[in-house]
């Protein structure tokens, strides 16, 4: 299981973060984001050598974390357990070396800048090129 899958798991949670610089921030999670953003609430940030700041809701960017602190009453057994069906199915797909899209035949291939819409000076389509 990934880190930030474990992350996104702990809404509701109180925690503290040590960020690099030495801050620490103790709040509720309310949501943490692919890229490990942590968006708290009930926030208490307290600066090294100052007085702790008090904040309504904090979001704290992922790659400034150098820590999470999480409390001791917290089950880890129950938030590793994967049950997801969709996280199950990755897996499978992973192993069987295909994306879960492909693996079901559903895989599209985008819209993108496509083919034969313009032209220019190197050609390309039916466009106003050279001739």
């Amino acid at each position: 299981m990934k880190l930030v899958k474990l992350l996104q798991r702990l809404n509701k949670e109180q925690v503290t973060i040590e960020l690099k610089n030495g801050t620490v921030i103790r709040g509720i999670v309310v949501g943490v984001d692919a890229t490990m953003n942590c968006h708290l609430r009930k926030a208490k940030v307290t600066v090294r050598g100052k007085n702790p700041v008090s904040f309504a809701t904090l979001s704290v960017r992922g790659s400034t974390m150098r820590a999470w602190l999480l409390p001791d009453s917290l089950n880890l057994d129950a938030l590793l357990v994967e049950t997801d069906a969709r996280e199950n199915a990755n897996q499978k797909a992973a192993a069987a070396g295909a994306t879960p899209a492909s693996a079901s035949g559903m895989a599209s291939r985008g819209r993108g800048r496509g083919r034969g819409r313009g032209g220019g000076a190197r050609g390309g389509g039916m466009g106003r090129g050279r001739r």
